[in-house]
């Protein structure tokens, strides 16, 4: 049915009428539409649809979701009672705008239903405890900041500190899986869009992928709206089509700048650093929605990326995202300055949920890693003062400098987590003096990690590496 005809059938269906009376860029005031909710969803006489976002006795002040500014006079109908997106099967492997628009240059979408942008968080009688560790192929994250399947873990940082990078390289350690990963990209500019894409496809990692798009010249509506967009198609997914899903929101920053300015151009009164009194609300009923539920045991993960500017992590937005999320990662600009990839912070960094979905083995080896890096730290600070240093801080700085090449991951680089306890029993059981060629074990460990069927093979397993590792330096 073509806008105008649907435009007409709601009319003529007695659906609520109201008359736009004033416009300001895209918060527009109609007169009439009562009775009507907030967020409930309008359509105009041009096709184009609005948010209700504040109702009072004569009239109604709505968020404009079309791309051309409307005039006053404009007929408005009510369209449904609560914000809808397109959801369904078909959205996997695609890139849609906000509307559920492609933007692929493919054929049409036809979604299997709608599902309320806006939706409840399940409640808490209708959740499971999360059991299951995430696999992201980074081993500083697998062994010390666990990530569980249903879990809410933020990554923050400065700008170009390779937070987007870093998510991009989790959701592609999911490839051959059955998960979907869905992107949220908010008020990004098209060359961030572009780079997502590329990498994407050329790890042929589109094909259990969703990425929702709204640009930074767009409606500042459809960057408010984007991530709930996205956490709706994933709800479906996981909810009605038994699929644990990922989503990945980049960034809930531009996301609060975008509603900041929406609430203060409709007359909401400014709180702390100028953002809306319901900005924690904003977030904290998105985020929320993630988790695991207890009549099929499928997830929905949750991983916000959120810009600090200067480093700041104690500012507002921040704050509100860790008291939130089951944890962060916190991006250290030094370290990514002086070559270290992934640039996350082991002092600042924690996972509070991640420690259930670690087998005894990865326990153990977590538990002698913070132990070791803290001594590394503690002996480093001692050497700034040249003086001559005991033999077992010569040890720990030695120690902690393999650990942290071990750690040092490009983009492209994934391991399981077989893989990662290999290398890292290795190291940590090493002699002083013991001469390993890392690199080359790196590129060995996947290999060896398949060759681990039970317990009993592990330490042959490691042996083994262990031997091969230090032949090829030999060579």
């Amino acid at each position: 049915m073509s806008s105008d005809k649907h435009f007409h059938y709601l009319v003529d269906k007695g659906n609520p009428v109201g008359e736009t009376i004033a416009v300001d860029r895209y918060l527009v005031k109609v007169k009439g539409l009562h009775p009507i909710n907030i967020n409930s969803l309008v359509m105009f006489a041009d096709g184009s649809k609005g948010i209700v976002r504040e109702v009072t006795e004569d009239h109604v002040k709505i968020l404009h979701l079309g791309e051309k500014t409307l005039k006053a006079g404009e007929v408005a109908v009510l369209q449904h009672n609560e914000i809808v997106a397109k959801v369904g099967k078909e959205f996997i492997g695609r890139v849609v705008s906000v509307n559920g628009n492609p933007l692929d240059d493919k054929e049409a979408i036809t979604p299997d239903t709608v599902w309320p942008v806006f939706n409840k968080a399940p409640a808490l009688i209708g959740r499971q405890q999360l059991t299951d560790q995430l696999a992201t192929g980074v081993t500083l994250i697998d062994s010390l900041f666990p990530l569980l399947l249903g879990q809410r873990l933020a990554v923050i940082g400065e700008n170009k500190s390779g937070k987007s990078t870093l998510l991009s390289q989790i959701a592609l350690n999911q490839k051959g899986t059955d998960r979907i990963v869905i992107y949220a990209m908010i008020a990004k500019r098209r060359s961030d869009v572009e780079d997502l894409l590329n990498l994407l496809h050329a790890n042929d990692a589109m094909g259990n992928a969703i990425v929702v798009v709204s640009n930074m010249f767009e409606s500042l509506a459809m960057s408010y709206l984007a991530p709930y967009v996205a956490c709706s198609m994933a709800e479906y997914l996981w909810q009605k089509e038994n699929r644990d899903v990922i989503v990945v929101y980049d960034d809930l920053t531009n996301h609060a700048h975008s509603y900041r300015e929406i609430s203060l151009l409709a007359g909401v009164s400014p709180g702390r650093e100028s953002y809306p009194g319901d900005m924690f609300y904003a977030h904290s009923s998105l985020l929320e929605r993630a988790g695991r539920l207890k009549s099929s045991g499928k997830t929905l993960t949750a991983l916000p990326i959120v810009h600090v500017p200067g480093g700041d992590i104690t500012s507002y937005l921040p704050t509100n995202i860790m008291s939130i999320t089951d944890g962060q990662l916190i991006m250290d600009m030094d370290m990514f300055r002086d070559g270290i990839r992934p640039p996350i912070s082991t002092g600042l960094s924690v996972s509070r949920v991640g420690g259930i979905g670690h087998n005894n083995r990865q326990k153990k080896i977590g538990a002698r890693l913070l132990k070791q890096m803290a001594k590394y730290l503690q002996a480093s600070e001692f050497s700034h003062f040249g003086s001559e240093l005991a033999i077992e801080a010569k040890r720990d700085i030695e120690m902690g400098e393999k650990v942290r090449e071990l750690f040092t991951q490009a983009p492209g680089e994934r391991y399981s987590l077989m893989a990662q306890q290999l290398m890292l029993e290795i190291i940590l059981d090493m002699d002083q003096g013991t001469v390993l060629d890392i690199s080359g074990m790196k590129k060995l460990s996947n290999e060896y990690g398949e060759k681990v069927k039970t317990d009993k093979d592990f330490e042959s397993v490691k042996a083994a590496l262990l031997s091969n590792s230090l032949i090829e330096m030999k060579k």
